[in-house]
């Protein structure tokens, strides 16, 4: 019974990982596609790195919604 336990408790623990490292994925090559595809004008990086608060808010705001969107995908 405990032996059970722990593998199933491992099992989960194994497929909640590997969806935690799929939408983490996933969500910064969607900020890197946003970045390149939407916004050509403005440079993400840079402006992090300069300290623009405002683009670190944007940035945070697009990388929550997407995490949303991947949520729900992944639940099915």
């Amino acid at each position: 019974m405990e032996l059970e336990f722990i593998t199933a408790t491992l099992f989960n623990l194994g497929v909640n990982l590997i969806y935690t490292f799929l939408a983490l994925l996933i969500g910064i090559l969607s900020l890197i596609a946003i970045d390149k595809k939407l916004l050509k004008h403005v440079d993400i990086e840079s402006e992090l790195k300069s300290g623009n608060i405002a683009v670190a808010i944007f940035a945070s705001t697009i990388l929550l919604f997407i995490a949303i969107i991947i949520s729900f995908g992944l639940k099915g």
